[in-house]
């Protein structure tokens, strides 16, 4: 990350926010998913994780994160996404995050995720609570990856805060 950020070079930039399409996420997972998810290997782990996400299934993403606008106005904010989130706007926020990790405030881009996380969080609630009569198992999985989305969220903004403390290893 250091690297990255003392580079000042787009094209660096470029390379470090698409490393898991070059290298895969199962690499990038065997270099940091292991780690405490309120350290820096933890909260770049989960920002790969989430960029990969939106770029395998972009559709899927704009749907809950519009979902959860409603509910969750403040952090709709933060995480910068145009209304309504299309699928291709949903990418490239992911990748302006990531962006920001190496060439902005890296506190702002973790605080970005996760506001990000919030709103999907309270979409998959909302499709949940939808989906609860005609298909109790989906509901159910859906709301357990909600909080799990939640949590990460909340590990991201710890993470911006440890950041900013000096306190984030």
């Amino acid at each position: 990350m250091g690297t990255g950020r003392a580079a000042h070079d787009p094209e660096v930039t470029t390379r470090l926010v698409t490393l898991v399409d070059d290298l895969g996420l199962s690499t990038v997972a065997d270099l940091w998913s292991a780690r405490p998810a309120r350290s820096l290997p933890g909260a770049l782990w989960r920002l790969y994780a989430l960029r990969e996400w939106v770029r395998r299934t972009p559709e899927q993403a704009s749907r809950e994160y519009a979902a959860g606008i409603r509910f969750t106005d403040v952090a709709h904010a933060v995480a910068g996404i145009a209304e309504p989130p299309r699928p291709e706007e949903m990418q490239r926020v992911a990748d302006q995050i990531l962006e920001g990790v190496f060439e902005g405030d890296l506190a702002v881009a973790l605080e970005r995720a996760s506001a990000f996380c919030a709103v999907v969080a309270a979409g998959r609630a909302e499709i949940a609570h939808d989906r609860d009569g005609a298909d109790p198992g989906g509901a159910s999985d859906l709301t357990r990856t909600a909080a799990a989305m939640l949590t990460t969220g909340e590990d991201l903004r710890a993470c911006a805060n440890l950041w900013r403390s000096g306190d984030l290893d």
